[in-house]
This record gives C-alpha cells, structure tokens and sequence, in this order.
C-alpha cells in the first residue's frame, strides 16, 4: 500500500503526519472492516492479530486490514472456538491467557488497544505515564482514569498541536476503553463500535478495567 502500515505513522519520525481527521478515518474505517469479518462474511472470520502493523493505508489513507496469517474461521453455526494462543503481546484479551475458547471479541480487545495508540501516537507498552506521584501507571488504565476525569486533552497525541475535535477524541476513548472490558459480554460488537463511532448509538462511560490495572500496578 502507498502508505505502508498505521505504525510508521504513528510511532516513527515521518514527514506525514496523521491529523485528526485521518485518525478518526482510520478508527472508523478498521472498525468497519472488522465488523465485515465477524458479522457479514459467509462465515465469521476472527483476525486474531490487530496491530498497528496489520493496518495499510492506501493513497488517501483509507485503512486496510492485512495478514491474515493468524486469522481463525468460526462458523456460523458455533458462538466460539477453540484454538491455540495466537497474535501479539500487548494487544491479547483475557481469554488467550485463559486458554478458553475465543469469540470475534478477541479481535475487539485487540482494537481497543490499537485505538488508545491512535489516540496517544505512542506505545502503550512504552514508558508508563505518571500518575501524578511517585507510581507510573500503565497507559491504557491511565487513559481509562483520564477519561473519567474528563481529561481526554491530556492523552492526545502532542504532534497534534491541539487540532482536535475533543467531543471525537472523548468519543473514541469511551469506545476504546469499553473494548479493552475483561469480560468479553462487557465489550461491544464490532458491528455496535461502527454505530457510535457513526454517531447513531451513545455510549456511556465506561468502567476501569480491573485485571489491567491490576497488571499495571504489579
């Protein structure tokens, strides 16, 4: 693709730099493409991988998703599989560590993570924030406790130079933060994210997921 993968724009030092209008194409267009996979398709079609990486832009920074290599087909006649654990540390719900079978939610949890990276042009497994004392939080429950602060300004990405539209950014992280719930019945469909991120569904805020401050704070 023309514009290669999200993460070089987002984590490396590039003459193009996203703007918001771009990112918030890019979550809704991904998010579009994964609902496509679990709800449209003959049969659904679990990615496993969601990453910064396995996201292409093309020329006008439409997003497509890549690699396949991973992926899991799940019938429509069965709600969930059985597999062994696949994809990418970071990026991994729950129920890989348990090792019960997954649902197309694994993809979701994935896709919250990459969304709180949209949001921060950084890793969330780099460097922890400050928590404001001496103890560092890891960035995705910081982002969680941000948001219920109604501090979402303070998560963007600086490279944005404040051109952001906040009600959006608030938007995205309200969506971010339901996807990365521990439960899988917690988070929504890919299918429910295309709805709110459209503006046709509101969201309420969401909880601080409990297992990753939990990992977080150990």
């Amino acid at each position: 693709m023309s514009n290669r993968s999200l993460d070089i724009h987002l984590f490396r030092t590039n003459p193009t730099m996203l703007n918001w209008t771009a990112r918030y194409k890019i979550a809704l267009g991904v998010a579009r493409g994964l609902a496509y996979l679990h709800e449209s398709c003959r049969d659904c079609i679990i990615h496993c991988d969601i990453k910064p990486e396995n996201i292409l832009l093309d020329a006008s920074f439409f997003p497509k998703i890549a690699d396949f290599g991973m992926a899991k087909v799940l019938g429509r006649d069965y709600s969930r599989v059985l597999t062994t654990i696949r994809g990418t540390a970071g990026y991994l719900a729950p129920e890989w560590i348990a090792g019960v079978p997954i649902t197309p939610k694994v993809d979701v949890y994935s896709y919250g993570m990459v969304l709180l990276e949209i949001i921060s042009g950084r890793r969330n497994s780099c460097a922890p924030s400050s928590s404001g004392g001496n103890l560092d939080v890891y960035f995705p429950v910081h982002a969680t406790h941000k948001l219920l602060e109604g501090d979402v300004e303070s998560l963007l990405d600086h490279k944005l130079h404040g051109g952001v539209n906040l009600d959006e950014a608030k938007l995205v992280c309200k969506v971010a933060c339901w996807c990365i719930q521990d439960k899988e019945f917690d988070r929504p469909t890919m299918g429910e994210v295309v709805q709110i991120l459209e503006g046709l569904v509101d969201i309420r805020m969401p909880p601080v997921p409990r297992r990753l401050q939990a990992i977080g704070g150990s």
